[in-house]
């Protein structure tokens, strides 16, 4: 409770946030809400949202935002090689 966290939702939306709930459900209650939108090219945006319940059916994954670090996706496509 009231650590920053990272949620992905299904359909591709990601936000960051300090917990402040969540029920057996899952639905979360989150505060001080960052919206993280990133374009094709890689380049990232945010909005803020400020106080946000988020359904837990729709969730994805939720990670805490202290001791992670992004990675490359091992199984993307790469170029081929002749």
């Amino acid at each position: 409770m009231d650590k920053r966290i990272i949620v992905k939702f299904s359909g591709g939306r990601e936000v960051t946030g300090a917990l402040k709930g969540y029920d057996q459900l899952m639905n979360l209650v989150l505060d001080e809400v960052k919206e993280v939108m990133r374009d094709e090219e890689g380049n990232e945006q945010s909005r803020d949202l400020g106080l946000v319940v988020a359904r837990g059916p729709l969730l994805v994954l939720i990670s805490p935002v202290d001791g992670t670090e992004q990675i490359d996706n091992p199984f993307a496509a790469s170029e081929p090689t002749l």
